[in-house]
């Protein structure tokens, strides 16, 4: 185990080298057109030779683009493995790695409440959907899934919105479902933001994203989950303890849930990922100040490309460490798999 452990880290290692070596191409590529966003800015109060040229040092400076190609490779890679992702080159230039991690816990809770909602909606509606295949109630839950499917998660959002304005908008439910025009931490342990923490309004801000974006990871587990699960009610282990006589409580949740969810996993781990690095049409909908809305935010200045860089590789090195937890716990689930 722990020499898999040491080769999945230097492999994720590779990997992180390589995102991060195709995001400072991607800037690289367009860096004349960046450049003269920037420079237009500068120079809004005047045109003159003298001033186009003071703009163009001042954007590429701020761009990191006033040395070589290898110079600026070199002193990239270098600063992100001190965990350096340089400067905003817009604003008041703040560094990169505040910003996110002003607004990180922001979108890692509202990702692990969706993940909480979505588990807790899919697991039973998967499971149920499986021992009664071809069923009315199995009809109607697959219906309710690819419903769910179809209905992207800001248009949802949108009609809750709407509905809680026109039908509930002075009830005890509309602070819980409409966005509130302040934000407070739940809790922050690590002293990373300047929010208040109060954990009632926190969840009032909360609550509304979280199950809609809940409802989109559900509709997504429940039937993979339901497939798993067919394919293995029909092993001749799960056979054989029905024949024994076990019941049908004991064979779901011991012998075939179990050996389901392995396959399963690697789907939530792969929502949780995306999740926790930034959920960017409901932060924006709900005012919500995590990476999604930075990102935005970022994209709509200019847009500030070092801004968007730094987000790109945070979200990239979050998918790598997850997906590493993923594989080390297949373990436990099957301890039939080895790692050699």
């Amino acid at each position: 185990m722990q020499a898999y452990i040491i080769r999945r880290c230097l492999l994720n290692l590779i990997v992180i080298w390589i995102v991060a070596t195709m995001v400072f191409g991607a800037l690289r590529l367009d860096s004349d057109n960046i450049v003269s966003k920037m420079r237009g800015q500068c120079a809004a109060g005047g045109s003159t030779p003298q001033q186009l040229k003071e703009c163009d040092q001042i954007a590429r400076a701020a761009l990191g683009l006033d040395a070589s190609i290898p110079e600026q490779y070199t002193d990239f890679i270098f600063n992100l493995v001190q965990g350096d992702l340089g400067n905003s080159a817009i604003g008041n230039k703040d560094p990169i790695t505040s910003e996110i991690k002003e607004r990180a816990l922001v979108s890692i809770e509202l990702g692990l409440l969706q993940l909480a909602f979505g588990l807790i909606i899919a697991l039973p509606i998967g499971i149920i959907s499986a021992i009664r295949q071809d069923t009315w109630i199995d009809y109607i839950l697959r219906a309710f899934s690819i419903l769910l499917l179809g209905i992207p998660v800001f248009v949802l959002a949108i009609v809750v919105i709407l509905l809680t304005s026109q039908y509930a908008s002075s009830g005890p439910l509309a602070p819980w479902l409409t966005p509130s025009a302040t934000y407070t931490d739940f809790v922050d342990p690590f002293g990373w933001t300047s929010n208040e923490s109060d954990p009632v309004h926190n969840m009032q801000n909360m609550l509304a994203p979280a199950i809609i974006g809940g409802l989109g990871s559900a509709a997504i587990i429940m039937r993979f989950l339901r497939s798993q699960m067919l394919e293995v009610l029909r092993q001749d282990y799960v056979r054989t303890a029905w024949a024994k006589g076990l019941r049908e409580r004991v064979i779901i949740t011991r012998h075939a849930l179990k050996n389901a969810l392995i396959p399963v996993l690697t789907i939530v781990g792969i929502i949780l990922g995306t999740l926790v690095a930034g959920n960017v049409l409901l932060e924006s909908i709900y005012g919500l100040p995590g990476v999604g809305q930075y990102v935005v935010f970022k994209i709509a200045q200019t847009p500030d490309y070092p801004a968007v860089q730094g987000v790109v590789i945070v979200v990239a090195v979050t998918l790598v460490f997850i997906n590493l937890l993923i594989d080390i716990s297949y373990a436990w689930l099957d301890p039939r798999i080895r790692y050699s």
